[in-house]
């Protein structure tokens, strides 16, 4: 018997609940402080629907993993659901930046966390006091400029690097790559120095460069694990499913589709036909469909005008990213998502693929699964950027001094 995913619990279905009801009510009634009591009483009742609403996401997790992909909206609740009692130590090294601010929240927000350390060469302090008085539990702290960055990292579980610079109209990701890539080699240093056994989540692009660069500055201090260093793709996937709803009339938090390849232009894969639920596009209307989820960090760019790339999404996907990755290290078994890694699965050296994750980084790689020969043509002709990306960061890595 098929078996209905997770829900995401949203305010409007929320509010429907008498006890959520009437606290509506008595805001709209109620003045002055009276007012505020009855405002945090809607927000309290809200609280507990909310974490009912979890409990019945992660009480169905295990059926709706008979799919290959796990919900999106399930991974975020569980992210932010307040009933989760756990340790993890997470640095973000970027923090102040356009990404890593709505990162920083996000991973605030989580129970997952206990510990956040925020670096940047500028301005953490300041990101890391506004956080701390948020009214969750994880102790928040800044570092500033390099002499403070081993601090930051030691004991960490998990490091999420969106550090470098944004991609301004005109440019591609790998115009990034002369910036970033010096910045990406430093910080990986670090972490190959100071947390050798932490996750490494990089976010900086080009990510089909600073991926290899990152394996091969753990390899030069002899602390390389191929299953703990991911590039966050996540982005592309949440992009897929929100682009396949909007076309579909879906609800996008129950759509699923597996992203793979890499980061950048045609080498962003989407397999439309591995999705859940299952669709179907005329040809012409799959080739602009997957055309706009290639680019769709252009058409963000092209939106701000020069004020900057894709920030907010990205923050949530890469939130997204270290919840998953949390969760299989406290050993929740199923917890599933494509990342770009080393990999044996085609000719490329590094591809991205579905991975279950589990308390030691990735325990499987996926694969591919069966695709169409529209998508096996995507694979073959993302290959000579594929490598030639893949190449750059090597070389880069082993002249980085």
């Amino acid at each position: 018997m098929a078996t209905q995913p997770p829900r995401c619990y949203r305010a409007t279905r929320l509010c429907k609940s008498r006890e959520t009801s009437s606290a509506a009510q008595r805001v709209e009634k109620e003045g002055g402080v009276r007012g505020i009591h009855a405002r945090f009483d809607l927000a309290r009742s809200v609280a507990g629907q909310c974490m009912r609403g979890a409990v019945e996401v992660v009480g169905v997790t295990a059926a709706a993993m008979l799919s290959r992909f796990a919900r999106p909206a399930a991974v975020l609740c569980r992210g932010l659901a307040t009933s989760a009692q756990n340790n993890a130590k997470v640095a973000v090294l970027g923090a102040s930046g356009g990404i890593g601010q709505p990162l920083s929240l996000l991973l605030k927000n989580s129970p997952l966390v206990s510990r956040l350390s925020l670096y940047d060469i500028a301005h953490t302090p300041g990101v890391a006091a506004d956080l701390s008085h948020i009214e969750t539990r994880a102790n928040v702290k800044g570092f500033l400029g390099p002499e403070q960055l081993p601090e930051c990292l030691k004991g960490c579980d998990v490091v999420v690097i969106p550090a470098g610079v944004p991609r301004k109209p005109g440019m591609t990701r790998d115009d990034l790559f002369n910036t970033n890539a010096s910045i990406v080699a430093t910080l990986t240093t670090a972490c190959a120095k100071h947390c050798p056994e932490a996750m490494i989540c990089i976010i900086s692009n080009p990510v089909n460069s600073t991926i290899p660069i990152t394996s091969e500055i753990f390899k030069k201090h002899g602390v390389y694990n191929p299953n703990r260093i991911f590039g966050v793709t996540t982005l592309d996937i949440v992009r897929a499913n929100t682009f396949v709803a909007e076309l579909k009339g879906l609800d996008p938090a129950r759509v699923s589709v597996p992203v793979i390849g890499g980061h950048a232009g045609k080498t962003i894969i989407p397999l439309i036909s591995q999705c859940t639920p299952k669709v179907d596009f005329p040809q012409d209307q799959l080739e602009k469909l997957t055309g706009r989820i290639q680019e769709a960090g252009t058409e963000v760019v092209k939106a701000k005008a020069g004020a900057g790339s894709a920030t907010l999404s990205m923050a949530y996907a890469g939130a997204r990213f270290v919840f998953s990755l949390v969760d299989a290290m406290n050993g929740k078994e199923g917890v599933i998502e494509c990342s770009f890694v080393r990999s044996e699965e085609t000719e490329s050296p590094y591809f991205s693929t579905p991975l279950l994750l589990g308390k030691n980084g990735i325990e499987k790689n996926l694969g591919i699964g069966k695709i169409t020969p529209f998508e096996e043509k995507m694979v073959a002709e993302a290959m000579a950027e594929l490598k030639a990306s893949i190449k750059k960061g090597e070389d880069f890595a082993k002249n980085f001094k």
